[in-house]
Order: structure tokens, then C-alpha cells, then sequence
């Protein structure tokens, strides 16, 4: 898992490099992505990193079926890391059914064989090593699907440049230390990430990498909704938790005091002392969405070391998976 970290700033330029074959049939007037888990988590962070740059946002699917207008003005990626999860296999099948433009984003498995047969165009994704997760490919992911959205004419060319300077500057940016305090800071606490709404799935990615790495119960949240409702929660508990909040020193300075004031509150509960307010590292959006992602990729690896069991295995989803069979 620490290697796995490490490397991830270059993923970026080996994902542009999978994705140069591919054709794209335009003109294109939705482009949905398919898939579960890992397989999905970069299309939410291509929404919000490109948020004025993209034409139409990319429809994101995690299910059995695609709940959007699929026809040949579709174009449907199908990613499944494995090749064999259920759901995208599903989906899938139903693309081809309705006409769409399909391509498929597998290291092997079922799905490739079945782009193979089916004369679909793939692109057979990297598994560094017989243990590599889904989870630690969202940088390969995220830049094939800027490749593919530029073809599509969803993103302009430049966009391809900024993820390059960004993985570039990730890449001698120091994000294991401040990471390191961090995971020792939440030892037998539950974790709760809030960020701005802006930023919501960097919050729901960091509370995957506790769950899968850490192995332990972590949940998110945004603001300012979190004002109306989630801190009421806090009226009578005492349990254990310690909440961080992810914030951009940029964004909108209500959203920013709204975090002040909500750590004062809370410390009126008596939980206050274990609120920790944590600026994101970076200048542009790109920068601080990644940053951030690695920061919690290794606050999540040294909380599995503080707690002594190994970040890489994810026994009780394999277990799931087998008893679904």
C-alpha cells in the first residue's frame, strides 16, 4: 500500500497513454461511465475538477442499469477494474442492447472477453501487481476520461496540460507527513469528514480510503446543509468522534466561517477539542482535490499501522462477493 501511494502521481501520464487509440463517433451528447466502487470515484472528481470547462457533465451510473437516454448519441464507459463486477456487466449488456456508443475500461475479466467478442473498443487498464486495489486507480481513470471526453468535444485540449502540470506538482509535494499525523490522530475515534458541497466527493473518497485501508466506520458530510440537520446529532452524544474538516481557503468565505463556527459549537458539546480544520494544500482546483486525496490515502495507511493490520486487503467484500455467487 505504501508503494501504491507513492506512485500514484504517475498514473496520470501512463492513463493518457491507454487512452490514445481510442475513436470517438461524434457528435456526442452524453457521455455516461458506468461502474462500482473505485471503478467510478474519478467521474465525480472530473465533475467538480472541470466544473466551468465541460460541456455536459458526466452522467455517473452505479447499478444494475444505466437510468439515463442511452442511443447512438450516447457514448457508454463501462469500467470494471476486475472485469467482473456484477453491476457493470449489467449495464453494459444493456449499452450494447440500446445502440450507444460503448467502450469498456478493464484490466482483464469477463467484461474484456465480452468487448473482445463483441467488437467493442477497450482499454485494458494497469494491475501493477496481484494486489493492486481499485481504489489506489483513480489517477489512471481520471486521465482516461479526460482523454475520452476531449475526443467526445466535452473538455477543451487544454485540459489534458493542466492534469499534466498538476500530477507533476503532486509529485514533489510532501503529502505523507501531514497525512501521517493525521491517520495517528484519529486512533479509536469514528471519523467524520465534512467539506464544502463543492468539494463533496473528495469527502466521500476519503471516507472510502478509512473504511477499506483503515478498516474502521467513517462517514461525510457537507456544508452548509450539515448546519441545518447533521449537527443536531451531536445534542446529547458523547461518543468518540473526531471530526476533519477539509477546507479550501478559497471558497466561499461564508462556507469558511461556517467551519469556525461550527468547530465553536461543537465544542460546546463537548466535543469541540477533537474538531481539526485542515486547509487544502495547493493552488489550483486540481491541486487541492489530488493533494487532498493523498493526504487521506496516508492518513488511512498510518492508521492501519497505529492499529497494526494490513491497509491492502478488503476481506469482507471479497466475502460479500462469494455469498452473492
Amino acid at each position: 500500500m505504501h508503494r501504491m501511494i507513492t506512485d500514484f502521481p504517475g498514473q496520470f501520464a501512463k492513463g493518457f497513454d491507454l487512452a490514445l487509440k481510442t475513436e470517438i463517433k461524434t457528435p456526442v451528447e452524453r457521455v455516461v461511465l458506468t461502474g462500482m466502487g473505485g471503478s467510478a470515484l474519478a467521474g465525480d472528481l472530473i465533475n467538480i475538477g472541470f466544473a466551468e470547462d465541460i460541456t455536459t457533465p458526466l452522467l455517473i451510473s452505479r447499478n444494475y442499469t444505466i437510468p439515463f437516454p442511452l442511443d447512438d448519441k450516447t457514448l457508454v464507459i463501462a469500467n470494471s477494474f476486475s472485469g467482473n463486477t456484477e453491476e457493470t456487466l449489467s449495464a453494459y449488456a444493456q449499452a450494447i442492447e440500446s445502440g450507444a456508443q460503448v467502450i469498456t475500461m478493464a484490466s482483464g475479466g469477463k467484461l474484456l472477453e465480452l468487448a473482445m467478442k463483441d467488437g467493442v473498443q477497450y482499454i485494458k487498464t494497469i494491475k501493477e501487481s496481484p494486489d493492486f486495489q481499485p481504489r489506489m486507480s483513480s489517477g489512471y481513470i481520471f486521465a482516461i476520461l479526460v482523454a475520452l471526453l476531449i475526443k467526445a468535444g466535452h473538455l477543451p485540449w487544454v485540459a489534458e496540460r493542466q492534469v499534466r502540470e498538476m500530477s507533476d506538482w503532486l509529485a514533489i509535494t510532501n503529502t505523507e507527513l501531514p497525512g501521517k499525523q493525521l491517520g495517528e490522530s484519529l486512533l479509536n475515534t469514528i471519523p467524520l469528514i465534512y467539506v464544502s458541497d463543492l468539494y463533496w466527493p473528495v469527502a466521500r473518497i476519503a471516507k472510502i480510503k478509512l473504511n477499506e485501508n483503515a478498516k474502521v466506520p467513517a462517514f461525510w458530510s457537507t456544508f452548509p446543509e450539515l448546519n441545518h440537520n447533521e449537527m443536531v446529532g451531536f445534542s446529547n452524544t458523547r461518543d468518540n468522534y473526531r471530526i476533519v474538516m477539509l477546507r479550501d481557503p478559497n471558497d466561499d468565505p461564508r462556507i469558511n466561517r461556517r467551519m469556525e463556527t461550527t468547530a465553536d459549537v461543537l465544542r460546546g458539546q463537548g466535543i469541540g477539542l477533537k474538531a481539526t480544520i485542515w486547509d487544502m494544500m495547493g493552488h489550483s482546483r486540481l491541486e487541492k482535490i489530488f493533494s487532498t486525496l493523498m493526504v487521506m490515502d496516508w492518513a488511512s495507511y498510518y492508521l492501519a499501522m497505529v492499529m497494526e493490520i494490513d491497509p491492502t486487503p478488503v476481506k469482507l467484500v471479497e466475502d460479500f462477493k462469494a455469498l452473492m455467487k
